[in-house]
């Protein structure tokens, strides 16, 4: 017998088949899919989780190393606080405070040295200066940088003629290091940050003098 051909309602049900067969393979797909992606999502508040709670671990720590002494910090007293109007041979370089310009240096980040008199000016506010040799690499000058990163009370920038890498200094206090990498960086600054000792702490360290880069 001659083969029969289906008809049009045999082709509307095989086609009909066939569609249903790709909708539910589709369907199968999708709740792989969905499935995968609940995982990720809940890996990825597990993740931020463990990351919040390990950056308030970290937070914590740093707190509590700042309010111990930190090794290596030198202080200043008797530093003065008038306002001049021509350059001052400070006895620290970089300065730690001192006489200083009427006008305060915007804080923030820069790649070009500042002048010491309006720095001196913002320490006073409450800010750290974190000042490093011009020469320093490229990824170590970031890595300096990056303090500034959410701060708007420090300032970072090369200081020419600096006698150790890395210099960080606040009001009456200071420490050199050899190394951008050095674990009393963060905590310095943590510790004399807005250093409540300061008569004007708080201050602004903005609408002054200088552009950030």
């Amino acid at each position: 017998m001659p083969d029969r051909r289906p008809t049009a309602a045999e082709r509307q049900a095989r086609l009909a088949a066939v569609r249903a067969e790709q909708k539910k393979k589709e369907r199968g797909r999708a709740l792989w899919i969905g499935s995968i992606a609940g995982v990720l999502v809940l890996a990825l508040v597990g993740v931020s989780a463990w990351v919040i709670v390990d950056a308030g671990r970290d937070k914590a720590a740093l707190e509590a190393q700042a309010d111990a002494e930190i090794d290596g910090v030198e202080s200043f007293d008797g530093l003065t606080f008038n306002h001049v109007t021509t350059s001052v041979d400070y006895a620290q370089d970089p300065p730690a405070g001192g006489d200083h310009n009427a006008a305060w240096l915007n804080c923030g980040v820069y790649s070009e040295p500042v002048p010491n008199e309006n720095a001196v000016h913002s320490l006073e506010h409450g800010a750290v200066w974190v000042t490093y040799d011009p020469s320093l690499p490229a990824e170590d000058v970031a890595a300096l940088e990056a303090f500034a990163d959410n701060q708007s009370y420090v300032i970072v920038s090369p200081y020419e003629g600096i006698d150790t890498p890395v210099a960080v200094s606040a009001w009456g206090y200071q420490l050199k290091v050899d190394s951008v990498d050095d674990e009393r960086l963060p905590i310095f600054i943590q510790k004399y940050l807005l250093n409540p000792e300061l008569a004007e702490v708080g201050a602004p360290c903005s609408s002054g003098v200088g552009t950030p880069a």
